[in-house]
């Protein structure tokens, strides 16, 4: 390690908690309908939206009315996503010429951007035409990201009202996420990226001649290359902005057409968290206690960072397996050192695992370099950081609301020690909340050990895995882990176009958004109709240092407890082994 790589992971950290409160402050202001710039601008276009669709902006609904409303869009966008992609060969912007999706395949790709995934079992340039690119994955990258924060501000006005039936009107708050704060932020870091020499073109691909003649599998002389072109840009920058992930090219944000410079990489690492963790200053503004959402943060950047630094350093440490073969792995003027395999030369080790601990704390799910090629260790921090729960930053809304789960669980684990009925921003925690929040906690570990051991002892599973041994093992437990946390980044190595995880992961996509959305919005249910109560001398401080530590503690055990047993027979035998 290098003091370096040190002071890119402490730069990155630093401007993340710099950006929350403004950003944070400015969504509190939208989601509240206090004036803003923006909102003075496309006020008309907002209000247009509302006539077209039919919609009552004022007429608030109840916690069914609003989870239907949710789910119906969603399965609307499911629908409109698959016929996409099965009929792209008949529809313009295809210069390449690409014909329909298969069945499967454009099943599982519907289910993943719908459920904000974004696993990706087709290579982008050779798969999708610019239409489906730009009307189908970037518009789901917009809408999947909206669906997960309106979901959060339902929850956190059910946590600010008392006495109340009504959590806010769903498509008020999807069309203001939409419109103030992911659409003028996606304009921002597009127009950056291409300033910085990403793509934004419908040209056709391009032909470049091979300096050096090579051979292909078939033994035939390749003399020239495809240049594969698009308008990548304006996907990228909602793919991180909206936690999405998803690559408009297949080697994702390790292509030079989708992340061309250090610069542009720094901008992609803040881009997938700085949204989510400016909702918690969104949070603690809306609760009427910028303190709640400033103990949120720090619990989650407490996790990270030293996750970060752990991925760091087992990459810095490099391969025994590859120092016994004489290969140098000491940094130096002349060498990055540590274990390059699978990175990129231009960012370097700790950028990587910088980006790999950000990308799967935060389910975005995009790469800047191999996560199979990373060291046993290193593939367990970026495997952990999921298995949390996606709860480290998270999803777009959806990572403060489970957040927000295992809060409820905290202060119900500590009341019961104390022999007190638990509270939490003066509302009792009583049996309902503590069923919601289970739900919440427990469907996705359910969701990934089932499915991984069903993939371990059928044949269409168990011979997916290029790898034998331990490795082919975590290739499958990071293949569900992904899609069951909607994350979207593969650990490579996996047949992943298969019927069998093409269907099973489809489903595992769907599960594991829309079983959590339903408990979510039911907990808001309940929370809204509970009275204030006071608070006492024995009511347990949620903003405090001891609080933050205990809520690290209940999220760092459930996480143990459920995945060590899986993790013991993947990445930490495969570390030992070596």
């Amino acid at each position: 390690m290098t003091i370096n790589g040190f002071l890119q992971i402490a730069l990155y950290l630093a401007l993340l908690v710099l950006l929350a409160r403004p950003l944070g402050g400015y969504m509190a202001r939208v989601y509240q309908g206090a004036p803003t710039l923006p909102g003075r601008l496309l006020g008309p276009i907002e209000r247009l939206i509302y006539r077209a669709l039919g919609v009552r902006p004022e007429q608030e609904m109840s916690w069914q009315t609003y989870a239907t409303a949710a789910l119906l869009f969603s399965a609307l966008g499911f629908a409109f996503l698959y016929l996409l992609q099965r009929i792209q060969g008949f529809l313009p912007l295809n210069p390449q010429s690409f014909g329909a999706v298969a069945p499967f395949t454009a099943f599982n790709t519907a289910a993943s951007f719908v459920t904000n995934t974004n696993w990706q079992s087709y290579g982008g340039e050779t798969t999708m035409s610019y239409l489906t690119q730009m009307l189908g994955m970037t518009v789901q990258n917009f809408t999947s990201a909206a669906t997960g924060m309106a979901v959060l501000i339902a929850l956190t006005r059910a946590l600010a009202r008392h006495s109340a039936a009504t959590i806010g009107n769903f498509w008020v708050d999807l069309t203001r996420s939409v419109l103030y704060v992911l659409l003028p932020l996606a304009l921002i870091v597009a127009l950056i990226l291409v300033a910085q020499g990403a793509v934004q073109n419908l040209k056709p691909y391009e032909t470049a001649l091979l300096l050096q003649p090579t051979v292909d599998a078939e033994g035939q002389t390749v003399t020239q290359q495809a240049v594969a072109m698009g308008p990548a840009a304006s996907q990228v920058a909602i793919k991180h902005l909206g936690t999405n992930g998803g690559g408009f090219f297949n080697a994702n944000a390790a292509h030079p057409f989708e992340n061309p410079t250090p610069l542009t990489d720094l901008l992609l690492i803040l881009s997938e968290t700085v949204i989510a963790a400016a909702l918690t200053y969104t949070f603690g503004k809306m609760v009427g206690d910028t303190r709640q959402g400033w103990a949120l943060l720090a619990a989650m950047l407490l996790i990270l960072a030293p996750v970060m630094i752990g991925a760091y350093a087992a990459e810095a440490s490099g391969n025994p397996r590859l120092a016994a073969l004489g290969v140098d792995q000491i940094a130096s003027e002349l060498n990055l050192g540590g274990n390059m395999e699978g990175k990129e030369a231009r960012l370097g080790i700790a950028r990587s695992a910088l980006f790999a601990a950000a990308t799967t704390a935060t389910s975005t799910g995009a790469v800047n370099s191999m996560h199979a090629s990373l060291t046993p260790l290193g593939g367990m921090a970026t495997l952990l950081m999921m298995q949390l729960g996606e709860v480290v930053l998270g999803g777009a809304g959806s990572g403060l609301y489970g957040m927000l789960a295992f809060v409820i669980i905290a202060v119900f684990v500590a009341g019961l020690m104390v022999g007190r009925t638990p509270e939490y921003l003066g509302k009792k925690i009583e049996s309902y909340e503590i069923k919601m929040a289970a739900l919440l906690i427990l469907i996705m570990p359910i969701l990934v050990l089932g499915l991984t051991a069903v993939a371990v002892v059928v044949d269409a599973g168990k011979t997916a895995p290029l790898n034998p041994g331990p490795h082919g093992f975590s290739e499958i437990l990071y293949a569900f882990t992904s899609m069951a946390n909607n994350n979207g980044s593969a650990f490579g190595g996996l047949d992943a176009t298969r019927p069998f995880y093409n269907i099973l992961g489809g489903l595992a996509m769907l599960a594991a958004r829309f079983w959590l959305l339903i408990p979510t919005l039911a907990l808001a249910g309940s929370l809204v109709r509970k009275q204030r109560v006071p608070g006492s001398a024995g009511t347990l401080p949620t903003h405090t240092p001891l609080f933050i530590g205990w809520l690290i503690a209940i999220v760092l055990v459930v996480g143990a407890l459920n995945f060590l047993p899986a993790l013991a027979l993947g990445p930490i035998v495969e570390q030992l082994m070596m």
